[in-house]
Order: C-alpha cells, then structure tokens, then sequence
C-alpha cells in the first residue's frame, strides 16, 4: 500500500493497514490462547477458510466508521462523485468485480493511500494535488484497489496459525490507534518493525509487487496511462532522496530502484501511440481540492492570480482561473469572483462545474433565487448527477425550502444508491418540513450506514414508544421491518466481536 509523507514536520493521519494487522496478530498470538477458532466455510479460495467476504465486509465498515470520527473527510459532492468515478472505472475492469467499494478522500496533504478490508479505499488530498495528471492518481488507486481485489488482507491472515475471532477485534483496535494518534500509531509501526519475523515481512512485500503489477494492468484496460504509476514512483523517489528523514513508505517497503525499474519496464510494453482518456475533471478537482485545503484563502488567491499572470496561453488556464475564482470567493471577495466565473462561463455555459461554483456563489451573496435558478437549470442538463442534487437541496434548505428539498431527494433516491450525505439532508428536510417521525427513520438510517447500529436501534424503539406524535399504521409497519434487520446486523457484530 502507498504509504508517502513528503512533509516530515507534520505528523499525518496514520493508517497503514498490513503493518498494524502483523502487530495486532503478534500481540495476541503470544499472549492469547486460541480459543474461540475462526471456523468460516472454504469457498474455494484457502483464504476465505480464515476471513470470509462477509467478516471483511462487517470490518471494513467498522474501521470506516471510525476513521470519519478521527479523520477530516471530505464530504464535498463534487470531489466524492469524482473519485468514486475513478475508482469504479478502474473496479470495472478487474477480475472481481462483483466486490463492493467505498472511496473517499481525507483532508490530509500526506501523500498517503490505503485499502482496508471489505473493499474501504483512502485517498489523502495530498495524492492528488501531488499528481501532475490523472493517470499518476489512477496509479495509485490501482494499486490500492488490487490490495483488496486480490484479498491481500485475508491472505495476511492466513499467515499466522492461530487466528480467532479476539485477535480481529484487535486488530481493528490496534487500527484505532493509528487513526486516534499519529505518535502512537508511529509507536506502533515500530513494534510491528521490530517483532515481524521475516517471512511476513517477505510476503508483504509479495503483495507490493503483485499490486504494482496487477494495478498498471488495470490502469492499461481503464484506459489510464500505465506509465503513471512509475512516473509517481519516480517522483516520490527523486524528492524523498535528499530528505532528513526518507517518507516512512520508503523505509517500510523500501522503494528500490530494481522496483522502480521493474514498473518502468513493464509500463514500456504498453502501446505509446494510443491516446488514454483521461477526464477534463481532474485539473478542476486538483483546483478545488486546493482552495478547500488552503487555511489562507487570499494566499491561495495570491498563488492563482500569479499562475494566471505567468500563463495566460498554457493548457492550466481555465483550471487556474477557476481556482482563482474559487479562492475569492472562499475569501468574500465575491464580485472578483463572479467576474471571473462569468467569463468562464461566456465560453462553456454548460460546464458542470462552473456552474456549481456560481451557484455555490449566489448562495454566499444570499442571493437565493438566482442560485435555485442554475440548480435548477443544471437539472435539466444533468437530471441524477449527484453533486448538483445535494448542493441543489442543501441551497433549498438554507433557503427555508424543506419540503421541495425532500422532492428532490425522494426522487434521486429511487434511482440512486443513499449514501450518508443523503439520510443526513433527508434527516434535516423531514424535521424543518415538521414530519419528526420520518426525520428519526431517516436518522437511523444514517447512524446504520455510520456503523453506529446499536444507535439506530435505539432511534426506532424510540419512535415506536412515542405518543406524541404517534406513528400511523404503515409507518409502524416501516418500523418494525427496519428495526428486525438492524437487529439482525447487531448480532452478527457481536458476533464477530465487532461491537458489543
């Protein structure tokens, strides 16, 4: 897994996977008896016999659900949808890829990535504003996405001799640690250094290589440049080598040159004279992703101004003039910024994103009618993209506009898969349009999909014991279907000894 930290001042959100998975094994290996045995049914492959898809599935939701409370998610519509679209693609062209996946990008300019069980895939922002293009950042997604596709984790597992159900429950502490404390997470890794015998050092490094490998196949067949994934080695290895300290990946899976050279050579056998197709987003993305991570907007604007000033010909202009344009209005300058995103639009009226940034704009100026007014045009361009129904239904509830809010979002929930930031605006439109019973149901559901169920069974008993306002016959109904399949899911948690 891609582990960079180019900032050696700063102590990143820590969260290396197979080094605190070897820690937590060798702790309890050592100190526990391997009593309760992880007896899971062979399905065919010799690690399903340790760690079934369903216990990775569970886990993986339970480490998701903590890395939201330690970590700065980026919650933005349009940055999620894209890196989804990212991920997806890629997933579609692997041998499994019925397996399920959750992409998301932390606020952490760390070039770090990570993969955990269940088919959980991290980004830090710093991964892609570290990318000169898109193919760099596939790279590293490819080779995350080949971590679980070829089930790295469970074949970890298979590794120790004992394994039983309390170790798991430890490990996902031990991750805990990491994600709660970037010292005693680094604390950790160096006991995992010191105690990991060498042949799961050996055979983690196996998983390295067989991620490169398999990852740039994916890149080829996505249609992603496969030299994007050594040209990001290269780079990291050219900036790292005359750092104090190497980036913490370089020391525990050192980046050599024979690797280096392995994944040049192999992307060399792909065809050079193809055109790759690679999106128009990514420039803008990297743009957005910059004002949204910057602590001094006006600096950041200062940067943009300075790169249009010294590049008004260059393939980066409209991106820097839209993140010039982004920048000022994070920093209130609103009418500098409405100029710039009008002169852009002058040339592209039905750029997706510059119209989400003017409208986004219009909400700042409290200018509400003409804000609803693009949402609404942008519907009709893009009825079920994402981002512009979210934002479109955050600008309506802000706007004191509940009820048309829960349209929307009824209806992009018929078609669409619900997600967290979809129950959490459902949540909120249903309590301001005064329908509280709804309001909970959705709530539950969002604290369900938080990995918090024992809440969410909570929030429904609690509905049902209400008398003010009393739930009518199909909502009891409603009730009681969701709270038997909560319970359900609770069960097999403890279970699994996921929860208690």
């Amino acid at each position: 897994m891609f582990d960079f930290n180019m900032n050696q001042n700063r102590k990143p959100l820590t969260v290396r996977i197979f080094h605190i998975i070897l820690f937590a094994l060798y702790v309890f290996s050592t100190n526990t008896q391997a009593d309760t045995p992880l007896n899971l049914p062979d399905l065919g492959d010799s690690s399903s016999a340790i760690l079934s898809p369903e216990f990775e599935r569970r886990l993986g939701q339970a480490f998701l659900s903590q890395v939201r409370k330690q970590a700065n998610v980026i919650t933005d519509p349009e940055i999620e949808t894209y890196i989804r679209s990212i991920g997806y693609r890629l997933v579609s062209q692997s041998d499994n890829n019925t397996q399920a996946f959750t992409f998301f990008v932390i606020n952490d300019p760390a070039i770090n990535a990570f993969a955990a069980p269940g088919g959980i895939v991290g980004i830090n922002s710093g991964v892609i504003l570290n990318s000169d293009y898109e193919s760099e950042l596939a790279g590293v997604m490819a080779h995350e996405v080949t971590h679980v596709t070829q089930r790295h984790m469970a074949h970890s597992f298979e590794m120790q001799s004992k394994i039983n159900i309390p170790m798991m429950a430890a490990m996902l502490g031990a991750i805990l640690v990491a994600t709660q404390n970037a010292e005693a997470g680094q604390a950790a890794l160096v006991v995992v250094q010191g105690v990991a015998v060498q042949t799961q050092i050996n055979f983690t490094n196996g998983n390295e290589e067989e991620a490169d490998r398999i990852g740039m196949r994916l890149l080829s067949k996505a249609e992603f440049n496969p030299r994007g994934m050594p040209t990001f080695f290269e780079k990291l290895h050219k900036n790292s080598r005359y750092a104090a300290n190497a980036p913490e990946f370089l020391r525990t899976h050192p980046l050599t040159a024979n690797r280096i050279s392995n994944a040049r050579i192999r992307s060399e056998t792909y065809p050079i004279d193809i055109k790759y197709q690679e999106s128009r987003s990514f420039p803008f993305i990297k743009a957005k992703l910059t004002v949204m991570t910057s602590k001094d907007p006006l600096q950041t604007a200062a940067f943009f101004k300075k790169k249009l000033n010294e590049d008004k010909y260059g393939n980066d202009y409209l991106p820097t003039k839209y993140g010039y344009a982004l920048a000022q209005t994070a920093a209130g300058n609103y009418d500098n910024a409405h100029e710039h995103l009008q002169s852009l639009l002058v040339k592209d009226p039905e750029n997706i994103s510059y119209l989400l940034a003017t409208a986004n704009l219009e909400v700042q100026r409290k200018n509400f009618s003409r804000a609803l007014e693009i949402y609404t045009d942008m519907l009709n361009i893009c009825p079920d993209y994402r981002p512009i129904v979210l934002s479109y239904t955050e600008a309506l509830l802000q706007n004191r506009q509940p009820e048309k809010a829960k349209q929307i979002l009824e209806k992009y929930g018929t078609y669409a898969e619900a997600d967290l930031t979809y129950f959490e605006y459902l949540t909120r439109a249903e309590a301001e349009a005064g329908n509280p019973i709804e309001s909970g149901m959705a709530s539950a559901e969002y604290y369900y999909l938080s990995g918090e169920t024992s809440v969410a069974i909570s929030q429904l008993n609690q509905i049902l014991r209400q008398r003010n306002p009393r739930p009518n016959y199909y909502q009891q109904e409603k009730l009681q279907a969701r709270l038997v399949f909560f319970e359900q899911e609770l069960k097999m948690e403890r279970d699994m000894k996921l929860t208690r």
